[in-house]
């Protein structure tokens, strides 16, 4: 759509301008504003500011639009909230809209070229303003040039500057060398256009245009051009891939223009088409870019015109929204998101401030494939929490970072050991993270490996061997993980033997270690998955036997997952990989001829719990839910302690962990969610094993919010029975969307609520029917949508069920008040209102009588009753009256219609009386006067030679006329037609006699006749022009010529003969002479001759033609 600037361009010098889009539609510039926003206006930095725009909407058929933008092309109605906001108000008297735009505490970046623009069907208008920030509290008036500098000064002026859409920081300015001032002004006024790019970015100015329009009413009044009738618009405005034209208008038609874009010549080609027609140039810009976004200039000798094309870019979007991320220190980051262009630019930032590639590059890294935009965390820190956010030019979607602490959780600790001398002894633990490292320490000095002592460290597993363990290895080994306050202690106790000469026979004993995995004498707690080992130091002579069982089922494997090893007095009771199936009483008996001994272990396989289940949300808010699920129905041996919480959106794989520590309820309130955004959960149980699987997912589920309450509830109408009530849509509808209303009711001092509808009504106004006459009723209006019921719209005041007898009432429109007139065959349909209560009976009389229903069709409503004819007739015509009866009250309305026609032609058209050169005549009014009074007649005459008709006189009120001015010796015949509302009859009365003029006694001295010398050497009046052509499209070259006798012509190219080629085509038409040469190429460029001969002498005139070759660009 085409957005020309009219304030910018005097009347006198504007020239029409034509932007034509893909179906060759435009749209015309008018008046629209009744109000519009100061054309510029000092803001002090943290106050508000607003800004009014009226538009009259009297003569619109459809409600106008409005768009703010600021700059060329940033609309900032996707910027909408608490920083920019936009109201519309209308008033319905005045029939005006008025729109206001305020800013917020306003900050330096809001400084700039704004423009409102409003638009309605085939019309439009624009505005336009800027802004100029001041700092608070600063004495003196504010340097207008800071007004149009970045904030951030930076490097690349091409890019999208988006720092008003963050806040501003404090930062500490280091203190800069003090330079001269430079009048940026001055600079402006005196470069050359071409140079203007090149100062904005040298002085950091962005608003560059805003800056040449003040720089424009700040020249002097330039003379009027002697080179152009019309010059060029100020400035045109086209959208993207669309197309342009330009136009102005040259004193010479046959001068030649150069266009120059930027200070350069542009060359023609398909992109760039340049046209001549006459006095008009025109540049036509085909499918524009944001490089052709530039200042254009027709060059015309010394003198020139110019104008500036702004390039509006259609807003990016974002398709796919940024997730959250939950992750521990250390760990790589991607938040990604898609745009719907490829190479648009993205705007990143961190809480408020803007990541940048030169601040920020070691830190961030920024990743572009296609309409995917990725920013890259390497290495998350805890400073690195926080909401990150995305900018594009439409659209904004942010995502929030947690990052926590790395906690390394002991899997299995190192255990106390007793060994004997030359035995071996291991020490083992296992930790969360196979990436740790670690030292061993032995009472507090470091452990180093030796050909006796091994270290290992197998994943999450951490070994120290010490092999033919002496009496010195006895003490505290610890072991202490790299990068953690954590240590895992564990004890070495060295065992004597003692050697006994005396033989003796013992009795067998069991010596059970309880220091262990015991948590009580008889009972071993074992995690599940785990390997359990228990070492059973056996005495008594001679050596025992020993059997295990569990239950009544002995253990006699000595191989496989659960076996028994035999050592010298020690028994070993294996069980590898430990399951619940492994729970039970164990017994290990040993016997030997001196006795027996028996003890009783029960071995406990503890494990994580379930997963919980059901998980569901029971109830949603605007930013909130609320989950509940069932407990899980195995504990895994170990109290639950608690659960832990994650959610989702749908769609995405990312989950995001909603508590770190655990929550011991099963009911769970979810805050900080985005309205209108479909999200998932699921639920970890935890015991003091550890952490079970996830639940299932929950069912997606969306937080949303009641509406608020419909606004402006009022009784339309009430009768015996019903109450009709009326209102508007809530103010706030959300992301929920509005389903419908409820209408309830309810007698006064009841608190009971009735539904007036069973189903939801969708409509803003219902009808509540079957109420008792004569009470005192309440009425109220409830939006319901997916979140449920909104807050009640109620009336202030009961209303009391009984109809309003109200007289009929005719309101006949001010046209029908007079004689209502149509020509035979229209379409005759009249719309008459009217009111009163109970609802009247509508009548229709024709003269009295009845209205017949086949020549007259009639409708009546409630509120109106319709008469229409489709093809209206003579007889249609009549006073028409229409009585409006309500019981034994009337009202009626009279209308007088009258169908008319072209009259017949005048009766008896006669000549009365010839004296001299006139001629009297006479005749009679027309039997039929179409239904209308005759308003005039029509009188023509005719040469009975030529039998030419000449009309002698119009609208002739008077049923005679004298006809002056007639020729001697001619018979006159005279024809007359009738004229009414209609206009002329359709034939007309001839008269039934003649008048013949007489000839008197006159004698004609003809003077002597002398012939002229009409002999003349040719010569050329009108030249040959140069042209300048496309090859293959045909042209013609043309000159004029005069001379008698009829001069000889002769065409040649480049002082050739042009004989009867085809490809040329000769003519002369009344000394207008043409070449015509079909489709010309480049070998058909040439000089051109035409040379004009006769008797008395010769003359020639000669042109240049160029054949240009049509260059396409690669992007047509």
């Amino acid at each position: 759509m085409p957005e020309p600037v009219p304030e910018a361009a005097p009347p006198a010098d504007g020239a029409g301008s034509e932007v034509d889009d893909d179906e060759n539609q435009s749209t015309s510039l008018s008046g629209l504003f009744v109000e519009k926003p100061a054309e510029n206006v000092v803001a002090v930095a943290g106050s508000d500011v607003t800004f009014v725009a009226k538009v009259d909407a009297s003569t619109l058929t459809r409600k106008p639009t409005m768009k703010w933008l600021k700059g060329k092309w940033l609309d900032l109605g996707s910027k909408a909230g608490k920083h920019l906001q936009f109201k519309e108000t209308y008033d319905r008297n005045t029939k005006i809209y008025t729109y206001e735009m305020k800013i917020v505490k306003v900050v330096a970046g809001d400084a700039g070229g704004y423009r409102c623009e409003v638009t309605a069907k085939d019309k439009c208008d624009s505005s336009t303003f800027e802004i100029s920030v001041e700092a608070a509290h600063q004495e003196g008036q504010a340097d207008i040039l800071s007004a149009f500098k970045r904030a951030d000064a930076g490097e690349d002026e091409g890019d999208l500057d988006f720092s008003a859409l963050l806040k501003a920081t404090k930062k500490k300015k280091k203190p800069e060398k003090e330079e001269p001032e430079i009048d940026v002004w001055e600079l402006l006024k005196n470069a050359h256009p071409s140079e203007y790019e090149k100062i904005a970015f040298q002085y950091g100015i962005t608003d560059l245009r805003g800056m040449l329009k003040r720089l424009k009413k700040m020249k002097e009044v330039q003379k009027p051009s002697e080179a152009f009738l019309k010059r060029l618009e100020s400035c045109y405005s086209v959208e993207k891939g669309k197309k342009i034209v330009m136009s102005c208008e040259v004193l010479d038609p046959n001068v030649q223009v150069k266009w120059l874009k930027n200070g350069q010549e542009i060359k023609p080609s398909a992109k760039y088409v340049m046209e001549a027609n006459g006095n008009v140039r025109t540049l036509t810009i085909n499918k524009s870019n944001l490089s052709d976004d530039a200042a254009y200039e027709c060059v015309v000798g010394e003198d020139k015109c110019s104008t500036e094309v702004y390039v509006k870019e259609p807003p990016i979007t974002i398709t796919k929204l940024m997730d959250d991320y939950h992750v521990v220190v250390g760990e790589r980051v991607e938040f990604e998101i898609e745009v719907s262009e490829e190479g648009a630019h993205v705007m990143w930032a961190f809480e408020d401030q803007e990541i940048t590639k030169d601040k920020d590059s070691s830190k961030y890294r920024f990743k572009k494939d296609g309409k995917k935009h990725t920013l890259i965390i390497q290495e998350a820190t805890l400073d690195d929490a926080g909401m990150y956010h995305a900018w594009t030019n439409g659209g904004h979607t942010k995502g929030e970072l947690e990052v926590e602490e790395k906690e390394l959780e002991v899997l299995q600790d190192i255990a106390d050991l007793t060994v004997r001398a030359t035995d071996q002894a291991v020490f083992k633990c296992e930790v969360s993270d196979d990436k740790v490292t670690g030292k061993w320490f032995k009472d507090g000095v470091e452990v180093l490996p030796s050909e006796r002592i091994k270290m290992s460290h197998i994943g999450r597993f951490h070994r120290l061997v010490i092999d033919d363990v002496k009496p010195e290895d006895a003490g505290d080994y610890t072991f202490v993980p790299d990068g953690y306050a954590l240590s895992l202690s564990a004890k070495l106790n060295f065992l004597e033997i003692k050697i006994d000469y005396v033989p003796r026979q013992d009795p067998p004993k069991i010596h059970l270690d309880t220091t262990g995995n015991m948590v009580s004498q008889n009972t071993i707690i074992v995690v599940a998955g785990n390997k359990l080992r228990l070492d059973v130091e056996i005495t008594g002579e001679p050596a025992p036997t020993v059997v295990w069982s569990k239950g009544e089922e002995a253990v006699v494997a000595t191989e496989g997952r659960v076996r028994v090893e035999s050592r010298k007095d020690l028994s070993c009771f294996v069980i590898e990989g430990a399951e619940r199936t492994d729970e039970g009483n164990y017994t290990i008996c040993v016997t030997n001829p001196v006795g027996e001994d028996k003890a009783v272990l029960f071995i406990k396989i503890v494990d994580v719990p379930d997963p919980p289940e059901n998980v569901k949300c029971t109830g949603v808010g605007e930013d909130c839910a609320t989950i509940v699920w069932e407990p899980p129905k195995f504990d895994g041996g170990a109290p639950i302690k608690g659960y832990l919480m994650e959610r989702k959106k749908k769609g995405s794989s990312r989950w995001t962990k909603l508590n770190f520590d655990v929550y011991e309820s099963t009911t769970y309130e979810a805050k900080r969610m985005i309205e209108g955004v479909l999200y998932e959960m699921r639920v970890f149980a935890v015991n003091s094993i550890g952490l079970s699987q996830p639940s299932l997912n929950s069912k997606p589920f969306m937080p949303i919010a009641p509406t608020s309450e419909p606004t402006r509830l009022t009784v339309h109408d009430v009768t015996d029975s019903t109450c009709s009530l009326r209102w508007l849509a809530p103010e706030k509808i959300g992301a929920g969307g509005l389903d419908g209303y409820v209408i309830e009711y309810c007698k006064e001092g009841d608190t009971e609520w009735v539904a007036a509808n069973t189903d939801l009504w969708e409509k803003q106004g219902f009808v509540v029917r079957g109420l008792p006459v004569g009470e005192k009723i309440n009425f109220r209006v409830v939006a319901v949508n997916i979140a449920g019921r909104s807050p009640p719209a109620t009336l202030s005041q009961p209303v009391t069920i009984r109809e309003v007898v109200e007289h009929p009432k005719i309101r006949l429109p001010r046209e029908l008040r007079t004689k209502y007139i149509r020509r035979v065959g229209d379409k005759i349909n009249l719309t008459i209102p009217f009111q009163g209560k109970p609802h009247p009976i509508a009548t229709w009389l024709k003269d009295g009588q009845p209205v017949d229903p086949k020549m007259v069709n009639v409708r009546n409503t409630n509120v109106d009753s319709i008469l229409f004819i489709r093809s209206a007739e003579r007889e249609h015509s009549g006073t028409y009256e229409l009585v409006l009866k309500i019981e034994n009250m009337e009202d009626r309305a009279t209308i007088s219609i009258r169908v008319i026609e072209k009259p017949g032609p005048p009766v008896n058209v006669r000549v009365t009386d010839v004296w001299g050169f006139n001629a009297a005549l006479e005749w009679e009014p027309p039997k039929d006067d179409g239904n209308s009074e005759v308003t005039g007649y029509t009188i023509q005459k005719a040469d009975m030679k030529t039998k030419e008709w000449f009309t002698v006189y119009e609208h002739n009120r008077r049923t005679n006329c004298t006809v002056s001015d007639l020729i001697m010796g001619n018979e006159y015949q005279f024809r007359v037609y009738s004229e009414n509302l209609c206009g002329l009859s359709e034939e007309p009365r001839m008269s039934k006699n003649t008048a013949v003029i007489a000839k008197t006694g006159l004698e004609l001295k003809q003077a002597a006749y002398k012939e002229k010398d009409m002999a003349c050497a040719p010569k050329f009046t009108q030249p040959l022009v140069d042209r300048s052509v496309v090859a293959g499209y045909s042209t013609a070259i043309s000159c004029s010529v005069r001379g008698f006798p009829k001069p000889k012509i002769v065409w040649m190219k480049n002082r050739m003969i042009i004989g009867e080629d085809p490809k040329f085509l000769m003519q002369n038409n009344q000394g207008v002479l043409t070449l015509n040469i079909r489709k010309p190429s480049t070998f058909d460029a040439g000089k051109y001759c035409c040379m004009a001969v006769n008797d008395l002498g010769q003359d020639e005139v000669e042109c240049k033609l160029d054949v240009r070759v049509a260059i396409e660009t690669e992007n047509k």
